[in-house]
């Protein structure tokens, strides 16, 4: 396990303070044989868990651990294992962005390790104790979409088992609760990434969870299929824009809401914007072409995404020409 701390870059100066770090980082010596994570303090009671899959955020205080996503199955030991070296504190709530694997494998085996807020003993029956605490395992939050997703109708095999859905869920605007002196705020939005996104906003702290609503290191993966729309994705990073707060006057100080993405690098509003404004500028190159009555392979011959190569692939689970068709779907789809 690699622990980074973070460093905003916002002048001249700070760039070529942070070419001497990387040139210190990469001389260091490499992480134990299986232990490639990276542990990155975000702000002093919050760090952020990359290379599990999904960034993993991790709130740490008094209360216990508060975890946004679990990461994928394959890295839950090494996740668990980097949380310890953290803190001895009990894993209390785990908070899910998103009903992709990558954001939710880890919810059975992470949640089982953690520990309730509810004492079993205190509850007015053993069965209803077992079914309010999740057996005495620390209870996993989601909007009511990644319920869905992760299970299944009656009688029809279910991508997950019952263990790893979340226990809690909710299909209202918000879901606030109180943990490690502030509040945290898990917002619901609607037809971005799909239709389970939420991202996690820890007020005191001032950092936000966004999930794949921002992913720094390629285009935004819209799940057309499971309620994701270009038009959400836009709407949701234009809500991210909203809650955070630039380091004006002091530019040159850290300082200001960080926002983790679901993948990449720790972010300010400054990059949120620029992606939104990435995003927005290729909805409407691609809402014009429809315009002009061109065709899905005409569009994607045109390359409207060029000016922003550094976002795409031609291979992998998520290619520049999946974007582009997701974007095309979205804008034809029948309302």
């Amino acid at each position: 396990m690699r622990t980074y701390p973070h460093l905003p870059v916002r002048s001249a100066a700070a760039l070529f303070l942070l070419a001497g770090l990387t040139l210190f980082f990469h001389a260091r010596p490499a992480a134990a044989q299986g232990d490639d994570l990276e542990v990155v303090l975000v702000k002093p009671n919050f760090y952020m868990i990359a290379g599990a899959g999904a960034n993993i955020g991790v709130q740490i205080g008094p209360d216990g651990v508060v975890l946004v996503d679990a990461g994928s199955s394959a890295k839950t030991a090494q996740v668990l294992a980097a949380i310890k070296k953290l803190t001895d504190e009990p894993i209390r709530y785990i908070i899910n962005t998103g009903p992709d694997a990558d954001h939710v494998g880890g919810n059975e085996a992470i949640s089982k390790a953690g520990r309730t807020i509810i004492p079993l003993a205190d509850t007015l029956s053993v069965d209803l104790g077992i079914r309010m605490t999740s057996g005495g395992a620390a209870p996993v939050l989601a909007a009511e979409g990644v319920l869905l997703r992760m299970s299944a109708p009656t009688g029809q095999k279910s991508p997950y088992p019952s263990e790893a859905w979340p226990s809690e869920t909710f299909n209202n605007k918000q879901k606030a609760m109180y943990m490690n002196g502030e509040a945290v705020v898990t917002m619901h939005e609607p037809a971005a990434h799909s239709d389970g996104d939420s991202i996690v906003f820890f007020r005191r702290t001032d950092v936000i969870a966004a999930g794949d609503i921002l992913d720094t290191m390629r285009f935004p993966i819209i799940d057309v299929a499971h309620g994701g729309s270009i038009n959400g994705e836009i709407d949701a990073l234009n809500h991210l824009i909203e809650l955070t707060v630039p380091p004006v006057p002091w530019v040159w100080r850290e300082g200001g809401t960080y926002v983790v993405p679901g993948h990449g690098r720790i972010c300010e509003q400054s990059d949120v914007v620029e992606y939104r404004d990435m995003v927005t500028i290729l909805r409407d190159i691609i809402q014009d072409m429809l315009k002009r009555g061109m065709t899905l392979e005409q569009i994607k011959a045109a390359d409207p995404t060029k000016p922003y190569y550094q976002y795409g692939s031609k291979t992998g689970p998520w290619t520049t020409d999946m974007f582009v068709e997701a974007v095309y779907k979205s804008l034809t789809a029948k309302k």
